[in-house]
Parts: C-alpha cells; structure tokens; sequence
C-alpha cells in the first residue's frame, strides 16, 4: 500500500481499554437498568453521546448531557489496564521518525481520549481529532474527512486504520485506504478493507519520494 499519511483510530486500535471501557458501560447499564450486553454490544467505535441517546429513548437533553458527564469522568479517572498495543508505539515511533503525517481519530472525548494514550504511553500526535469536533461520529465519513484535511492531505490520501465496525464503515465512507486491525470477522463491508491485520506488529513502513509504503512483514 501507499500513502501519504495515516488516521488512527485509539480504543482497540493503538491502546487495548476494552476493561476499561466495558467496567464504566456495565456499571452504568447496571444503574440504569439496561442490559448490559446490549449495551457493550453496541457501544463500540461510537461516540459516548450516540449510545447514550440510543439506549436512553424518551430522555430529555438535559439529563442524557448530565448522564454524558458522569461517564466521562468516570472514562477518564479510570485507565487501570489500558495499554498500548503490540507493535503501535513502534509504529508512531517510526513514522515520527521517517516525518510521515499521522493523527489519532477517536470517538472519544478529549478527557477520555487523551488519559488512555497517555496510560498507553503513545506520543502525542500533532493531529488529535475527538468527539468534540464532529456533529456527526463514526459511522458518519465525518471524523476522517477532518483527519485527513489537518494533514493537509486528500482522503484517498490516507490509510485510516481500524478496529471497530464503525470505524471502518467511516474510513470506507471517507474514501480513504482502510486497514482493519483485529476486526470482527462479521464487520459489514469488510471485504472491501485494503489490507486485514491481527497486529500493527505484521507491517513495516518505509519512505517513498510520493510519501510511505505499508509491507506486510512474513
């Protein structure tokens, strides 16, 4: 693969927080009521608002914002376990290196986001798009659309790089290269990923004149 420049998905992606994630969303589903399952079932390469909305019908703003904060600083105050990935650092480390463009594009929020690739020990990207910024989340194109014009590149420009669904039906949608990193075998579109990858530790990146080449390492 080529490119010039690569987005990055955090939760699942770069740092494994699945504990923490699903000991904030259980306990939250328990409090409410919801079943839990149900709700880790869904939750996941979406933004906290979107779930939130979806398993809270009938709810005012008012009090789906209040609920939104509390789980927020829960997420964020909670990073026990969260670690990077095997081979992610190394692969930031390389592309910082070699001084190919790299953002991280998270559904989370700026507390949430920037406490699990600190506890991940991650560097910090120049780019760091967040829930903040989007109207519309992943599954929406809208995240890496923004990702990829920080860079200052094209969509198609860029390989997004992904675990989640979601995640990857956006970077499809954007028209950008898309790697799938430990995805569900049954992600819808799957077939149309670039490349299927258990670990960022299968591929090397080196520097090309037209920007980096992804290989697959045997």
């Amino acid at each position: 693969m080529e490119c010039k420049g690569f987005l990055f998905d955090l939760d699942g992606t770069l740092v494994d927080s699945l504990p923490a994630v699903e000991r904030a969303w259980t306990h939250w589903a328990e409090r409410r009521g919801v079943d839990p399952q149900a709700v880790l079932d869904f939750i996941h390469g979406k933004q906290a608002i979107t779930s939130l909305r979806h398993f809270m019908p009938g709810e005012s703003e008012a009090e789906i914002q209040r609920e939104f904060q509390l789980l927020e600083q829960v997420e964020a105050q909670d990073t026990e376990g969260v670690r990077a990935l095997p081979g992610a650092i190394a692969l930031l480390e390389r592309l910082n290196a070699l001084g190919i463009p790299w953002a991280i594009v998270t559904s989370g929020s700026v507390p949430v986001a920037g406490a699990r690739r600190q506890a991940g020990g991650l560097p910090q990207p120049a780019v760091f798009i967040t829930a903040e910024q989007v109207k519309h989340g992943k599954p929406q194109p809208d995240a890496y659309l923004l990702g990829a014009e920080r860079l200052g590149l094209a969509p198609h420009e860029c390989v997004v790089v992904e675990d989640a669904p979601a995640g990857i039906l956006s970077g499809l949608a954007a028209g950008c290269q898309v790697i799938a990193v430990n995805a569900p075998a049954d992600a819808p579109k799957l077939e149309q990923v670039d490349l299927r990858l258990d670990s960022l530790a299968q591929i090397a990146v080196d520097k090309t004149a037209q920007g980096a080449i992804v290989r697959l390492l045997a």
